[in-house]
């Protein structure tokens, strides 16, 4: 009988590639020759993989072929020959099946005598199409009434309607059903009654294969102990099953996702508003951790607490938080700073810094500033925005969109699942380890593929995109149902789809449940990427750039266009009459301060903070006159001019701290000021005050307490500065397209060229490999001048000949050995002579040579 070695053996070498293609871990690493591609391609773990991305109907064409099989071979036609007349089996479907099959090598062979890969038995469920065993194999009395067909079907008949439901169960499979303790013993029991007379065969639990323990039948009342099982015959299940035919209902098409139909309009209309709410939303959490950074708990990822600040400080839920950080994070726009060395300075509220001293921060006490409390300053890691989201937040909103949705699609993530509790009943946070999920962004692509191929606008609820998702793959989506007892259940749940979509929702890829059209082509996209050869161009030297996202534009396009200019009001407030553009949103968050999505407020600190940074009067007037489009409002050119003329009358410098002011009138005044009695405020000079404190203790109490005091450093001069806003190290991650697909990395077609290549000379190599000549093999073949005389005329006569002789030769460590080889010459003592199978140039010292046989 030909083995799968035979038949790799005589697969050309197109084949051969072809297989490696779809079955890229048979080549991790790469196999030594084809015997060994063959033991690996049968093993439990590589079929397993083989058989996870088929459809339900293919698996049930397996189970048909498995359920088929005499003396090891089997065929289509025995499986179109188990179609019933009322459920006929197509015999295209059934052959494309096989196809399927066969090019995975899970079945090959001859199709009128097809093989099934050993491994296939050990990972699908024991019982091919959920039929039990054949009735000899389980007991002779059952055997018997089998046997009998006709006194089979008045049995079959007599059985009470509890006892038919429970045959009715099993006929559907699995055949094998847990029973309570004694219910087959009582001929009351519905179970007793089966097993009275044959209907059903009590089993051990070892005998059962496994399938089924612990389950419950219709019959039982609890779970099963050890032993207390029962299976239905094969022949018992054929005859239960005359309606729907041997093989059950099969499922040859998927099916339809349910849901609402919409204009496509109208999903794109509601997608593009989610998209801006997303970007924004991302951008008020992330501004909200630059102005007070997070600390990392000890065991990773963010604290319950400092999530729902952030998400109060956003606008958001906890789940919506949850969701947008670890996009986020995932599309490197969040980090994790290094701990710093204790002792180093942290920011103030006010932008300048304070120092941190063990047990509490600089502002402890007195409440001027805003170090974090709790543990000694610049001592933990903290979670920060990176550079990249500067360069982020200067690009439009479809830009910034298409950033973070591509990460979300690739990240190996599952945000749902903070919040949650792990075995131990701990909480899970987010950015947390426990969190990483290998298979999500396959489950991402494929979620969003049930609604890619739908009908444009068509919505798709959870439980239908996991039905449709069931069927595409079971052994990934289907539950442990479609794998083998004790094996790893199906990861993904209805809660996990649900998430997933709610997530898709959350970012505007979807609009009214169904799949935006912006969100179909960055799927497509990503899909294009994961397909592309790695190896095309691996250096980025063609000079071709990037193609411009055909999603991104189509979403800019029903986005209202960016504006540059405001609406003053006479309250003082801004109003944009659309999405900011990036020059405008950064001098509107450094002169004003934002009520609402499109509402910022003027006031006195927001000038003055403007002011801090280098703006002057002048410089303010004509900020809001090139950017409304309205009247600039009388009290805001008083209001600058107000601030401006108080700006600056306070200097503070560093000595202990100091004040220096010619204003002798103001000096006195914040010597009257029982706010600032803690700063301990002595005159120097007339227009000198001086404070043990150093000069950020008080610029912050100052500012706290309504003055507007400016640093200056040792000459005098004022020190304008806009504070820094502190940034983590950006940590760039590569992004696995392939594992929006699959899940496999994918092996370059010259790679795969390569191995085939090797893996046919190998396999030559270790099929003419011949052993030496007896004479040769012997202990001490060969001694004496007579056998050297004689091994150097063979090794002359070779060598003239160009012929391959066996040498026999005393190895450097003593022992003897032998090799086959082409002689190249002979001379100052040495033979030197080529091994042909390993194309390499060997040396022999004559004098070593005990023997020499012209090849037979």
């Amino acid at each position: 009988m030909a083995t799968l070695v035979d038949h790799l053996r005589a697969l050309p070498d197109d084949g051969l590639a072809a297989l490696l293609r779809l079955r890229p871990d048979l080549v991790v690493p790469v196999p030594a020759d084809l015997a060994t591609l063959a033991g690996r391609a049968e093993s439990r773990v590589s079929v397993a993989r083989a058989l996870d991305p088929l459809d339900r109907f293919t698996l049930e064409v397996l189970d048909a072929l498995r359920l088929t099989r005499v003396d090891g071979h089997t065929s289509a036609e025995a499986v179109l020959a188990l179609g019933s007349p009322r459920t006929p089996l197509d015999p295209g479907q059934v052959r494309a099946a096989v196809d399927r099959l066969r090019a995975l090598f899970v079945v090959y062979g001859p199709e009128h005598a097809l093989s099934i890969a050993a491994g296939v038995d050990e990972v699908c469920p024991p019982y091919p199409a959920g039929l039990g065993r054949p009735a000899a194999e389980l007991d002779a009395e059952a055997a018997a009434l089998c046997a009998d067909p006709a006194r089979l079907r008045r049995t079959v008949l007599a059985a009470p309607p509890a006892a038919r439901a429970v045959l009715d169960r099993l006929a559907a499979g699995p055949p094998l059903g847990a029973v309570a303790g004694g219910a087959t013993d009582d001929p009351e029991s519905p179970v007793g009654w089966l097993v009275a007379r044959h209907l059903l065969v009590p089993v051990a639990a070892g005998d059962a294969g496994g399938a089924g323990i612990g389950q419950r039948s219709p019959a039982s009342g609890g779970p099963a102990g050890p032993g207390d099982a029962v299976e239905l015959p094969r022949e018992v299940g054929l005859l239960l099953r005359r309606d729907v035919g041997p093989l059950g209902a099969l499922h040859p098409a998927p099916p339809e996702p349910r849901g609402p139909v919409h204009g496509t309009a109208a999903v794109d209309s509601a997608g593009a508003g989610q998209a801006m709410l997303a970007v924004r939303h991302t951008e008020d959490l992330l501004e909200a951790l630059a102005a007070e950074p997070t600390p990392a708990l000890k065991a990773g990822g963010l604290g319950v607490r400092e999530l729902r600040r952030l998400a109060r400080a956003a606008g958001v839920d906890e789940t919506t938080a949850a969701a947008l950080i670890e996009t986020a994070a995932a599309a490197g726009l969040l980090a994790e700073s290094e701990p710093e060395l204790s002792g180093r300075s942290t920011p103030t509220r006010a932008g300048t810094t304070a120092p941190a001293r063990p047990g509490a921060s600089a502002a402890g006490r007195s409440g001027f500033s805003i170090g974090r409390s709790g543990a000694p300053a610049g001592t933990e890691s903290r979670f920060l925005p990176t550079a990249g989201y500067d360069h982020w937040r200067g690009q439009p909103i479809a830009a910034r969109w298409g950033h973070l949705v591509r990460a979300w699609l690739t990240m190996p993530r599952q945000p749902g699942l903070a919040g949650r509790r792990d075995e131990r009943d701990r909480p899970l946070a987010v950015l947390a380890p426990e969190l990483e999920r290998i298979g999500a962004p396959a489950l991402r692509s494929a979620a969003l593929g049930v609604l890619a191929d739908a009908e444009p606008g068509t919505g798709g609820e959870p439980d239908a995109v996991l039905e449709v998702l069931g069927w595409r793959s079971p052994r990934r989506f289907g539950g442990p149902s479609q794998l083998r007892p004790g094996a790893p259940a199906a990861p993904v749940s209805a809660d996990a789809v649900a998430s997933v979509l709610a997530e898709a929702a959350l970012l505007g890829v979807t609009g009214m449940a169904a799949l935006t059209g912006y969100g179909r082509l960055l799927r497509e996209e990503l899909l294009a990427a994961a397909a592309r050869d790695p190896d095309e161009d691996p250096l980025g030297v063609s000079g071709e750039p990037p193609p411009a996202s055909a999603a991104v534009a189509a979403l800019d396009a029903l986005l209202p266009p960016p504006v540059d200019h405001v609406l003053l009001q006479a309250d003082l407030t801004a109003v944009l009459p659309g999405p900011a553009e990036p020059g405008l949103a950064a001098e509107l968050s450094l002169v004003a301060e934002a009520e609402s999505t499109n509402v910022y407020r003027v006031t006195a600190d927001s000038l003055r903070a403007a002011l801090d940074a280098g703006y002057s009067a002048a410089d303010l007037h004509g900020l809001f006159a090139r950017r409304s489009r309205t009247p600039v409002p009388q009290g805001l050119t008083y209001l600058i001019d107000d601030v401006a003329r108080r700006h600056g009358g306070l200097r503070v410098g560093s000595a202990g701290g100091y004040l220096r002011s010619d204003d002798e009138a103001l000096l006195v005044e914040l010597l009257a000021d029982r706010r600032l009695s803690m700063l301990q405020l002595r005159r120097l000079a007339p227009t000198v005050l001086a404070s043990p404190y150093p000069s950020g203790r008080l610029l912050s109490a100052l500012r706290e307490a309504g003055y507007a005091p400016v640093p200056e450093d040792a000459s005098g001069a004022a020190v304008l500065v806009r504070p820094k806003a502190p940034r983590a190290p950006g940590r760039r991650t590569a992004v696995a397209l392939r594992s929006i697909v699959d899940g496999h990395s994918r092996v370059p077609v010259p790679r795969i060229a390569g191995i085939v290549e090797q893996l046919r000379r190998a396999d030559s190599a270790a099929r003419t490999a011949r052993r030496a000549p007896v004479s040769l093999r012997a202990a001490g073949h060969g001694t004496g001048a007579q056998a050297y005389t004689q091994a150097m005329a063979v090794l002359q006569q070779a060598l003239r000949e160009r012929q391959r002789v066996w040498v026999g030769y005393v190895s450097p460590h003593g022992g003897t050995a032998t090799r086959l080889v082409r002689p190249v010459s002979i001379g100052a003592g040495y033979l030197r002579a080529e091994d042909e199978r390993t194309d390499t140039l060997h040396t022999f010292l004559l004098s070593r040579i005990t023997g020499a046989v012209v090849e037979d």
